[in-house]
């Protein structure tokens, strides 16, 4: 356990990427494998069936911290975490056992779940007496089911290929099913996810592979140099830029495997889409965009941000939230890599094999055909009322490359300009890295109502950390210091002064936030020193601003 509560301090005391994927690595290397294969779950998201009551954990740590109801909810309050909030409050260890992480999980966590409530009481006071101060804040935030330290599958999957010698999407494959909740690893789960490969799994024709992503480039040129820059619209493939997960849908003998483009195996969270892969003929590599699709038409990503992060799909989320996935390219047919045949080609064989499966979760992106560009940028105003973010321009010669290259030919992702809205900071936290001793991190608000009603609130609808120079965040940072109301923890209310023109790419209803209201990548786009507070937006200006 020792080892893995200083892995967690390591990763949730930095930002940086890199550092993590240090973290990681030494660990697994010095790890034992069964605490090794413990680590994995945990890190790459597994969360076993909770093992304590919540209302009797804050029930003895209370009792045991000597302070009142009142006071400890207080502290609860201030520090926002229960796991850390009693792992502060106990007092010190009476005494210490050095016990592995598996040792700890399956003969004293593990056997928490079916403890009498008087053995339970018993058997949590011994624990904490026995485990150091960071080692409780790791131990409390495993029965509580709140592990989170900011480190990602795909992070653990990099880390494990490295220490293991073997291709991240091999290790990607061997973690499926992995962290399931009635899962438990072992010595022998963690070497068979970093040992080499075997020949099978080398195998073109049978193993789940990708290709590598190809990516396009912004344009952003007026439309008046459209034709001298990229010729007449015939030599384009023009087709909606989706809002969704971009995709690789891989069918080779007889299994079905679902990439997203950050190489993440998705499989388990679109059963529906690995059915529809059945249907496929073998050697088949689809790219497209994974969007939730209901009455004949994209539905908004905050739709599909509820299956996002969802370990378990029912019955009610597939009828609720259907998915399917456009398809815009055939990278794979019959086996054969179509990699370097022109994107028209392949276009149309992707076209033949799509009527040929008829399949409801798999539909054809459409092209998009005008004349002039002139009349492509007509159609383009009707992005934002279909839920896309505008076109992409795909050259008809075009081969599929390899990341963002022009070497075979491009791709240009021409998209519609953001919505903003004038908001208020209400709210400022602490930044991170070069950022941390600034209040950088915002909350923003619109009113409840017009100027000319009595009594209006401002109520929060976005947070935004990004879009102003370093000049302007120091600026701001002294004018939070010297309007701040009260402190939570790490978060300063503030006197509203100060007024933004945010910016964002997509809005959508949202019963999660008080506003009503989520929008998608918000920025600040400048800082309105011309306008004052009570002339900010409205919640009924945000509402304007939803999709019909």
């Amino acid at each position: 356990m020792k080892a893995f509560a200083a892995l967690y301090r390591d990763l949730d005391a930095t930002t940086s990427s890199l550092a993590k994927q240090a973290g990681l690595q030494i660990y697994f290397r010095s790890a034992v494998p069964a605490d090794a294969a413990w680590a994995v779950y945990f890190l790459a998201g597994g969360k076993p069936r909770q093992l304590v009551p919540t209302k009797l954990l804050r029930q003895l740590a209370q009792e045991a911290a000597g302070l009142p109801e009142w006071l400890f909810d207080e502290s609860y309050e201030a520090v926002g975490d229960l796991a850390e909030t009693i792992s502060l409050l106990l007092p010190p260890p009476t005494g210490r056992q050095e016990r592995g992480l598996s040792i700890w999980i399956e003969q004293h966590l593990l056997p928490l779940r079916t403890a009498t409530p008087e053995a339970l009481a018993e058997t949590l006071r011994t624990h904490w007496q026995q485990l150091a101060l960071d080692e409780r804040l790791v131990y409390f935030k495993l029965i509580t089911g709140g592990f989170r330290v900011g480190v990602s599958r795909l992070q653990v999957t990099q880390a494990l290929a490295a220490v293991g010698g073997v291709d991240a999407k091999r290790v990607a494959q061997r973690l499926m099913g992995y962290t399931q909740t009635r899962h438990q690893p072992t010595a022998d789960h963690y070497t068979a996810l970093i040992a080499p490969e075997r020949s099978d799994e080398l195998n073109q024709q049978t193993n789940g592979q990708p290709y590598p992503f190809f990516l396009a480039h912004p344009f952003t040129l007026p439309l008046k140099q459209f034709d001298p820059t990229l010729g007449p619209p015939a030599n384009w493939i023009v087709e909606w830029k989706w809002d969704g997960i971009r995709a690789q849908l891989v069918k080779r003998a007889g299994q079905v495997w679902l990439w997203s483009r950050g190489e993440e195996l998705v499989t388990e969270r679109f059963p529906e889409l690995a059915q529809m892969g059945d249907a496929l003929p073998d050697g088949s590599v689809l790219d497209g965009e994974i969007v939730v699709w209901r009455d004949g038409r994209v539905q908004p990503f905050a739709e599909l941000q509820k299956r996002i992060g969802r370990k378990t799909v029912g019955a009610k989320l597939l009828r609720d939230l259907p998915v399917v996935l456009l398809a815009y390219d055939l990278l794979e047919w019959q086996g054969s890599d179509l990699r370097a045949l022109p994107q028209s080609d392949r276009r149309a064989l992707l076209d033949e094999l799509i009527a040929d499966v008829r399949h409801p979760a798999l539909l054809d992106s459409p092209t998009l055909h005008g004349d002039s560009w002139l009349e492509l940028a007509r159609q383009r105003e009707a992005a934002r009322a279909m839920g896309v973010e505008g076109m992409m321009l795909k050259q008809r010669g075009a081969h599929y490359g390899v990341g963002r290259t022009k070497d075979v030919g491009v791709w240009w992702k021409w998209k519609i300009d953001p919505l903003s809205i004038d908001a208020v900071l209400i709210y400022a936290q602490r930044g991170h890295g070069r950022r941390a001793s600034l209040y950088s991190d915002y909350t923003f608000a619109v009113w409840d109502g017009p100027p000319e009603q009595i009594e209006r609130k401002l109520v929060p609808f976005a947070k935004a950390y990004s879009g102003l120079t370093d000049a302007e965040m120091a600026r701001v940072d002294g004018l939070i210091r010297k309007t701040t109301i009260e402190s939570f923890g790490p978060v300063r209310s503030v006197t509203p002064t100060l007024v933004f023109e945010l910016g964002f790419e997509g809005i959508a209803r949202s019963a999660r936030h008080k506003s009503g209201i989520a929008v998608r990548f918000p920025r600040m786009l400048r800082w309105r020193h011309d306008k004052p507070v009570q002339e900010a937006d409205t919640l009924a200006a945000l509402e304007a601003l939803l999709p019909a």
